[in-house]
This record gives C-alpha cells, structure tokens and sequence, in this order.
C-alpha cells in the first residue's frame, strides 16, 4: 500500500515554541492519520526534521510498502536526497536517527518538496502543537 503523507514544522521565534504537524493518507486520499504536537524550543529546521523523525516511527505500524512524504522545507528535502550536506551537528543528529528507521524500514521512501500553500494542513496542525503546549512523543 502507498501512503501519501505531509509533513511541517513551526516555529514562533527562530529558535522559539515549536511544534510539528503531520497528515498520512492512503492512495485514495482517504486520511488515515493526523498528528499535532508541542516539541519545545526549536528552530524550524529541527521542529521540520522531528516532523520527519515522528512520522516515520507511526508509519511503521501502518504496515505501507511506499511512503511519498511531501514537505515544504527544501532544505530538509534537499539533505535527505544527498543533494546538500548536513553541516550542523543538532541536525546531524536527527537525520542519522531518520536513517536508522530508514534502514530498519520494509518501505520504500520518497520525499518531495512542495510549495507552502499545498502544505496547509501540515502547517495548521504544526500551528496547533503550539498553541496546545502538549508535548509529543517522538
């Protein structure tokens, strides 16, 4: 089965409050999951990679041979092509924990940038983890 999922992350400040949001469907558009959380004080760049981090640890228990994540942050897109490197260390640290459940994944994984406005829902659920204070379990 493919899923289609949706990523963001926000952050007032940078860094500041942080939240993430994400949105899972299948390939009839049908939504099968929406997550909205607090993660603390972040940069945007860490609150879009634990995003990332997040959803990749529940698609796992949905069971998807294809995962197609869709993100506006291009330059998440871009370190998790290859295309750019991951110079810093905070970072760094993310994106070896997102390999690890990569390499430990039966799925195969795309990741595509997208323009901001076809990442409402992400964002607005990332908005959400803000203003609800709740912290999330990664």
């Amino acid at each position: 089965m493919t899923l289609l999922a949706y990523t963001d992350g926000a952050s007032r400040g940078n860094p500041g409050d942080s939240g993430i949001g994400i949105l899972v469907k299948d390939e009839h558009g049908n939504r099968l999951l929406s997550v909205s959380g607090f993660i603390g004080e972040a940069t945007n760049n860490l609150a879009e990679y634990t995003a990332l981090l997040a959803l990749l640890k529940r698609v796992k228990k949905l069971g998807c041979s294809h995962l197609i994540v869709h993100s506006d942050s291009e330059l998440m897109v871009r370190q998790m092509t290859g295309e750019y490197r991951v110079r810093d260390q905070r970072i760094g640290k993310l994106w070896q924990k997102i390999q690890n459940v990569l390499d430990e994944g039966s799925f195969k994984f795309e990741i595509r940038h997208i323009l901001r406005e076809m990442n409402g829902e992400a964002d607005r659920l990332a908005n959400m983890g803000i203003d609800s204070r709740k912290k999330i379990r990664i």
